[in-house]
C-alpha cells in the first residue's frame, strides 16, 4: 500500500472519531464513497510548469499538501467543514483570502487555525506554541477587512468553516515559505530522517509521526554527558534544562500523550525504540542556554516484527491487542 494512501486512511480514522462540536470543534458526517483527502504526488508537482498555479475545488473535509488556489462553494448547508494543510518539515503555510462570500451575521464563519485541532486536541500543544490558543485563531468575520493573510508557525495549518446558504463560499491561495529552523512538525510519511536544531532558544519542539514506528536516535547534542532513562516516578530528567523525550499515544496533542523515555545527556551512537502507538512524538525541551541538536530516523513498525534488535533497544510500548 503506498505510503500516501496509508497516511490518508489513518487520518480518515482520526476524523471519523472527531466529536461533535460548535464553532471550534469539528464533526465529520457522511464522508462518502470518495476518498476525502488528497495528498498530491510528486508527479503532479513536476507536471506544473514554472509559474503555473494549481487550482481545484475544496470538499467539505479535505487535505492539501501543495500550493495553489482553492475554492469552496456550498451546494447545501455545510455546518462542520475543515481543510487541513501540510507541508514539508522545513515549510510554513500561508493562507490568503482571495474572495469570501459568507453571512457572518447569519452564523457563518471562516477561521484559520495555526496548527491542527481535532477532537479538542491541538498540535502543537499549548505548551509548545508561542501563541495562546485564542491567538492561534484568525476569524474572517472579525478581522476580514484587516488581516487577509495568515502564516503558520509550523508545517501544518487548517481552516474550518460553516456556510448555511447554498451558493456562498470562498477562495483561498495557499503558499509555502522556508523555515530555517523547523520546530514543531507533523511528518507526511511513515519513514524518514530528520535533524532538529534549537539555536539558543527557550522553546519546546515536537516532531509527530502519525504511525506506529521504530525510531532510532543517532546523535544528540545538549552540552553534557551520556545517558538514556526510562520514565519512572523516581527517574527522569527533572531539573535538567535541556532534554529529549519520547511520547506515545492515540491523540494529536503531545501534552496528553504517555511519556516513554527521557534522554538527558549528549551522546553519539544509537538509541532505538519500538513504539506501537497511533502517534509517536519526539519532543525537545530547550532552556536556551545551548545549541541543541538531535538527529533521528524512523520507519513504520511491522507488527509482525517481534525480534529485538541487537542495537541499543529498549522495551516496546503501545502494541494493540490482536
Amino acid at each position: 500500500m503506498p505510503s500516501a494512501f496509508q497516511f490518508q486512511c489513518h487520518l480518515v480514522l482520526i476524523f471519523l472519531a472527531a466529536s461533535k462540536g460548535e464553532t471550534r470543534y469539528l464533526e465529520v458526517r457522511d464522508v462518502g464513497e470518495d476518498e476525502p483527502f488528497l495528498l498530491l504526488s510528486e508527479d503532479l508537482k513536476r507536471e506544473l510548469s514554472a509559474g503555473q498555479i494549481y487550482r481545484r475545488s475544496l470538499r467539505c473535509i479535505d487535505m492539501l499538501s501543495i500550493e495553489g488556489q482553492f475554492t469552496f462553494t456550498a451546494d447545501q448547508p455545510q455546518l462542520h467543514c475543515a481543510t487541513f494543510f501540510i507541508g514539508e518539515p522545513e515549510e510554513l503555510i500561508t493562507v490568503e483570502y482571495d474572495f469570501v462570500n459568507i453571512d457572518c451575521q447569519g452564523r457563518d464563519f471562516l477561521k484559520v487555525f495555526d496548527g491542527w485541532i481535532l477532537k479538542g486536541e491541538k498540535f502543537p500543544s499549548s505548551l509548545d506554541h508561542p501563541l495562546t490558543t485564542s491567538q492561534r485563531y484568525v476569524d474572517f468575520c472579525e478581522s476580514g477587512h484587516i488581516q487577509r493573510s495568515t502564516r503558520s508557525s509550523q508545517n501544518v495549518a487548517m481552516i474550518f468553516f460553516r456556510i448555511h446558504q447554498p451558493g456562498n463560499g470562498f477562495t483561498v491561495t495557499i503558499k509555502k515559505n522556508t523555515n530555517l529552523f523547523p520546530c514543531n512538525v507533523i511528518s507526511q510519511t511513515p519513514s524518514g530522517r530528520f535533524t532538529m536544531v534549537i539555536p539558543h532558544q527557550h522553546r519546546n519542539c515536537s516532531f509527530s509521526i502519525i504511525y506506529p514506528v521504530v525510531i532510532k536516535i543517532s546523535d544528540l547534542i545538549l552540552g553534557h554527558l551520556n545517558g538514556l532513562f526510562l520514565k519512572k516516578p523516581s527517574v527522569g530528567c527533572a531539573g535538567v534544562g535541556d532534554f529529549v523525550e519520547l511520547l506515545g499515544g492515540a491523540g494529536l496533542d503531545p501534552s496528553k500523550m504517555f511519556p516513554l523515555a527521557d534522554l538527558c545527556h549528549s551522546f553519539h551512537g544509537s538509541a532505538q525504540m519500538k513504539i506501537g502507538c497511533d502517534n509517536t512524538v519526539l519532543r525537545m525541551v530547550s532552556s536556551g542556554k545551548h545549541i541543541n541538536r538531535v538527529t533521528f530516523e524512523y520507519h513504520q513498525l511491522d507488527l509482525q516484527e517481534t525480534e529485538m534488535r541487537k542495537e541499543n533497544s529498549i522495551e516496546e510500548f503501545c502494541f494493540p491487542s490482536i
